[in-house]
């Protein structure tokens, strides 16, 4: 399983969402690929931001080996599940989709609130960080659960 998680500048939420992930798949000896990407170019190769970082940090993950990368229309091809954080991001990906290829996009929320297309808040001008990563720890729960059944 190839899982892409993405949000607007890959700094934030899905840096996040993608440490998450993988410290549970280490924990759970599942050998899955987790990548992110933003859908804009403003933080290319710039590390995750600092509030993210130490989030993680506090919760015993190391992310600081990750850098922001721009989601490509390749990404479409070469993951199996590409996770949103909110709907503006999740529409700018399906329109790169094929028809063929849309049903791999969804909104990460929706592990955890079935259908309500629950956005994660951007925590990058309100500072809730604390917040972000317990909506995206208790999703990828629930991912490993879905798609490890």
């Amino acid at each position: 399983m190839k899982i892409l998680m993405v949000c607007l500048g890959n700094i934030c939420r899905s840096p996040l969402a993608e440490g998450i992930l993988k410290a549970k798949l280490k924990e759970k000896n599942l050998n899955w690929q987790v990548d992110s990407a933003g859908t804009s170019s403003w933080h290319i190769n710039s590390l995750p931001d600092s509030r993210s970082i130490a989030i993680a940090q506090k919760n015993g993950i190391d992310i600081t080996d990750q850098r922001a990368r721009q989601f490509k229309t390749s990404d479409l091809e070469d993951f199996d599940l590409i996770l949103a954080m909110d709907a503006d991001n999740y529409n700018t990906i399906l329109d790169k989709a094929s028809k063929e290829q849309a049903y791999k996009v969804k909104m990460i929320l929706n592990y955890s609130y079935p259908n309500e297309n629950r956005r994660v808040p951007d925590p990058y001008y309100n500072d809730g960080f604390e917040q972000v990563y317990q909506l995206l720890d208790a999703a990828c729960d629930q991912i490993i659960k879905f798609h490890h059944a």
